[in-house]
């Protein structure tokens, strides 16, 4: 992002009243959680958290995995 246009985002924010405040910092909660799951889903797609199966599999069959 161009510095110039993340200084003046800050200084917009900086300007807020304390309820649009809120409510940004709700959004942008709710947008990084979002990003973070559109993320997850695609590592899932392209295989990269298979090894993560793997060593499920593995504790299993070492008998080394217990249920919650």
């Amino acid at each position: 992002m161009d510095m110039i246009k993340l200084e003046h985002l800050q200084l917009e924010i900086d300007a807020l009243a304390d309820e649009e405040f809120a409510q940004l910092r709700r959004w942008i909660a709710e947008r990084d959680w979002q990003r973070w799951d559109e993320q997850l889903e695609a590592d899932v797609a392209e295989g990269k958290l298979d090894f993560l199966l793997d060593e499920v599999s593995e504790a299993i069959e070492a008998g080394s995995l217990r249920e919650l």
